[in-house]
């Protein structure tokens, strides 16, 4: 896949099939759209092409907004690499690239520089200085520049029925489960480990703190998770947890990783963990006695849910 980081970087000779948004997620609903472009693309002998903007045009144009999103950039490279597109272009999104009109938009962007022959969108897609051209305007476009418009109809994303922000409000109520069946992978927290208090060492179970820059990257609700994590082309298990540490006096939000059956120092690593399953809420117990024997109850858990999965 060929990753452009400006859509205004040198131009190429071809031609090409092209959808635009942010994406985010890269959830059922968006793989679908994307089987359907590197599939006509293929058909026609064209480019399958996703443009997208990075930061979030809300985070742009409402900065306001505490928007949370469901990929870092890195994530989403990842996995749209998989998903055989042949291109992908990351626009920074700025004020005065939100004043383009339609018209410089549809010319410039999609005719001069992404040489589109054909544009597949959904039918509620909305364009321009303050978004005021419609699907309809961009046939009207597509008819005047040369190139065919291909309409993603409200049937076939009610059909899907998955978007997200249904996706973003599971994971801030702790429903991983249906987060992870709507995203078709597993919701993933990757960052730097860094240095703790060392308490969890000294019960028995060492954490990894877990380190995310991105501060737009969505945290899922406070609580225990069962998690896993590829390390060094090994599979490993293990719990997480996202909160606060009441028990031992914590004072800011952390993200803790004890892995099963691991021995290592991880300081300084990235490590990126997939979270399979919530166990429970953070508790804050009358001792560390009560959390260690609560972190053994945990873990049980864990491994049966563990079980379980390798069982199906």
């Amino acid at each position: 896949m060929i990753i452009k980081r400006n859509l205004f970087d040198k131009d190429e000779n071809y031609h090409t099939v092209v959808t635009i948004g942010t994406f985010d997620g890269v959830h059922v609903g968006h793989r679908k759209i994307i089987d359907k472009l590197v599939t006509i693309a293929k058909a026609n002998k064209l480019r399958s092409t996703i443009l997208t903007f990075f930061p979030h045009p809300r985070m742009v144009l409402q900065q306001a907004t505490d928007l949370k999103l469901l990929n870092t950039l890195d994530e989403k490279i990842a996995i749209l690499e998989k998903s055989g597109l042949d291109q992908l272009i990351i626009h920074p999104f700025t004020k005065e690239f939100s004043r383009l009109s339609a018209e410089k938009y549809v010319k410039e962007v999609l005719v001069d520089h992404i040489k589109a022959k054909k544009v597949i969108i959904g039918y509620d897609h909305r364009f321009g200085r303050n978004r005021t051209a419609t699907i309809e305007d961009l046939v009207s476009y597509g008819e005047k520049y040369g190139f065919e418009v291909e309409q993603i109809s409200a049937e076939e994303v009610n059909e899907v029925s998955v978007s997200s922000t249904k996706i973003r409000k599971a994971l801030e109520d702790g429903d991983v489960k249906t987060a992870n069946a709507y995203l078709g992978y597993c919701y993933m927290l990757g960052g730097v480990i860094t240095r703790g208090r060392g308490i969890g060492k000294d019960l028995g179970f060492a954490t990894a703190n877990i380190h995310i820059e991105e501060k737009y990257k969505l945290i899922p609700k406070v609580g225990v998770y069962v998690i896993r994590t590829l390390y060094r082309g090994k599979l490993l298990y293990g719990m997480m947890n996202i909160g606060f540490n009441p028990t031992v006096q914590g004072d800011k939000q952390t993200i803790e990783v004890h892995l099963f059956d691991f021995q290592g120092d991880l300081y300084g690593e990235t490590l990126s963990v997939e979270l399979l399953q919530r166990l429970r809420d953070e508790q804050k117990f009358d001792s560390v006695e009560e959390l260690r024997l609560q972190l053994e109850k945990d873990k049980a858990v864990s491994l049966s849910h563990i079980e379980k999965l390798h069982a199906d």
